[in-house]
């Protein structure tokens, strides 16, 4: 088995005439966990409304907040916008409790656009990724792999991974944009 490079260069990791597949810049992420009574005094923190329903997003510009789950969000934005957030947040911490831990360093994220996106992605994920509206995302699975799934566009996704899992998940999807650029 081969090891795959997972460095921080935004590069093309696969491209066919089906989609191409990248390796995006480091991002700043932070999972933040809440109850819905926090849920106001955290968007003022913040700077934009969270998203109440899951799978829907917002986000202002600089972040973006994904709700994963009654109580969870997963905040998107520039690495260096992230300490500004905690720091926001830790302000409304006394009055309101919550839990929001940076994680940028534990995942990568990779871009995949093209004609035959959603199906490069429908090779090892068992969700039906066209019923992923564009300006949703969900949490799933890829070949057994815990993945957050960014739909940016009709033929245009964002996905989140574990660093670790990385080089499975790319080497499936190379695999992938060879074999359906041969349909």
């Amino acid at each position: 088995m081969t090891t795959l490079d997972i460095t921080p260069e935004p590069r093309t990791v696969a491209m066919s005439a089906a989609a191409t597949v990248s390796l995006l810049a480091p991002a700043g992420r932070l999972s933040l966990r809440a109850r819905q009574t926090a849920l106001a005094a955290l968007s003022d923190a913040i700077g934009f409304e969270l998203p109440r329903r899951i799978g829907r997003r917002s986000g202002d510009g600089d972040a973006e907040a994904l709700n994963l789950g009654p109580d969870e969000w997963l905040i998107s934005t520039h690495e260096l916008v992230v300490p500004r957030l905690i720091a926001s947040c830790a302000r409304v911490y006394p009055k309101w409790p919550h839990s929001m831990t940076d994680i940028s360093d534990r995942e990568i994220s990779l871009r995949i656009e093209g004609p035959m996106a959603s199906e490069l992605l429908a090779l090892g994920c068992p969700r039906d990724i066209d019923r992923i509206e564009t300006g949703q995302g969900r949490r799933t699975v890829i070949d057994g792999v815990a993945v957050v799934l960014w739909r940016d566009g009709d033929e245009n996704f964002r996905l989140d991974v574990w660093r670790s899992f990385a080089p499975h998940l790319i080497a499936l999807l190379e695999n992938g944009c060879a074999e359906l650029a041969l349909e």
